[in-house]
């Protein structure tokens, strides 16, 4: 069910992505011979619409679209007799660079507006949301935010978002309950309530995790249930999402940073089998968590997109600012090398991120 889950959620943020580039294409007159759903080979034609054909094929995850002209190897048509081959004005390239970074670009502006879309609905229906924002926040829980690797509380089974019902039957705010956590005898008996499942944990604390004290290896904060008027939920979401890019930019800039130096720690990236993992994590959280997963999926692929890396729109918007400041197009053999080189280079990443998420399963 989480494959499932997963394929879902990733076809959702893909196709949203491709119908940003087709509809600011569409807008500026660039002709779309194709947006396919799923990716090929092609099962069947679905309908054509305005010059373009919608297609759905076999491989049930994500889609594409297929810009005239946005590969420079596009065959040219000949609209004007008599004048020989020539570009025709429903052709990409023909467009000024302003026009074509709109149409590259579009499809990272539509994974944030999707995202800031999920999280304004999760405002309007209720959600998990930490104590002392500018809003209040309906029934206040104890909930675990962060879970130390190979700690005792790891090895006992406890989750991020698991909301902290007691130990030893007392219940306690995070301060207090990391005070009893470092004083009481071991071994401590949690009780955990995980998406309406409760459950018991025994753990004893270890040293060595915080300076001075016993400690399990959990951060905890008081997290209750934000519900916002329609209005106020799109400020908030907006707030939102524009906070989250901020974070998880700043996140990727110290990883690249980290990366060119040598220092890069593989093991800050999740590739698509721990993604399945961790939509099995959120599920059992509830639909809330889920949409919300959702949501910082789509502000990742909307910055992975931005980066100025051949294969991505960031490589593509790198192209027409170079074919701006020389005034002339980039050789398409150039343009094609660079591409696959950039491509394959992705795929052996991927590839080595999936082999170490199958390797912690195992």
């Amino acid at each position: 069910m989480s494959l499932i889950i997963f394929l879902i959620i990733l076809s959702v943020l893909v196709i949203v992505h491709e119908l940003g580039h087709f509809s600011v294409a569409k807008f500026f007159g660039i002709r779309v011979d194709e947006f396919g759903l799923g990716y090929p080979p092609k099962a069947k034609n679905l309908f054509r619409w305005k010059g373009t054909n919608f297609t759905l094929n076999w491989l049930p995850f994500g889609g594409f679209v297929k810009i005239f002209g946005e590969n420079p190897q596009d065959t040219p048509r000949s609209d004007l007799v008599g004048q020989g081959p020539t570009l025709a004005e429903d052709n990409f390239q023909t467009k000024n660079r302003g026009i074509q970074a709109a149409v590259l670009v579009a499809g990272v502006v539509c994974n944030f507006l999707f995202a800031w879309l999920l999280i304004s609905l999760g405002f309007v229906t209720g959600m998990p949301s930490p104590a002392g924002l500018s809003f209040p926040i309906e029934n206040p829980q104890t909930v675990v935010t962060t879970i130390i690797p190979d700690s005792p509380a790891a090895d006992a089974g406890i989750k991020s978002g698991d909301v902290l019902i007691s130990i030893d039957n007392i219940s306690f705010t995070p301060e207090a309950a990391s005070e009893y956590i470092s004083n009481a005898n071991p071994p401590l008996v949690f009780k955990v309530d995980r998406g309406g499942v409760i459950s018991e944990k025994v753990i004893t604390p270890a040293s060595g995790i915080v300076a001075d004290r016993s400690a399990v290896g959990i951060a905890m904060a008081v997290v209750g249930t934000a519900k916002l008027p329609l209005h106020k939920a799109f400020w908030q979401g907006l707030k939102t999402t524009s906070e989250l890019t901020l974070l998880t930019a700043e996140a990727l800039g110290k990883f690249l940073s980290q990366a060119v130096v040598g220092r890069a720690d593989l093991s800050a990236i999740t590739g698509p089998v721990g993604l399945v993992g961790m939509v099995g994590d959120v599920e059992e959280l509830g639909f809330s968590h889920l949409v919300i997963f959702t949501a910082l999926i789509s502000i990742n692929l909307c910055l992975i997109n931005l980066l100025p890396f051949p294969a991505l729109d960031g490589g593509r918007l790198l192209f027409v600012g170079i074919e701006t400041v020389t005034r002339r197009a980039i050789p398409a053999r150039i343009f094609n090398v660079l591409n696959t080189t950039g491509f394959a280079l992705l795929i052996f990443l991927m590839i080595l991120v999936t082999i170490r998420d199958v390797r912690n399963i195992l």
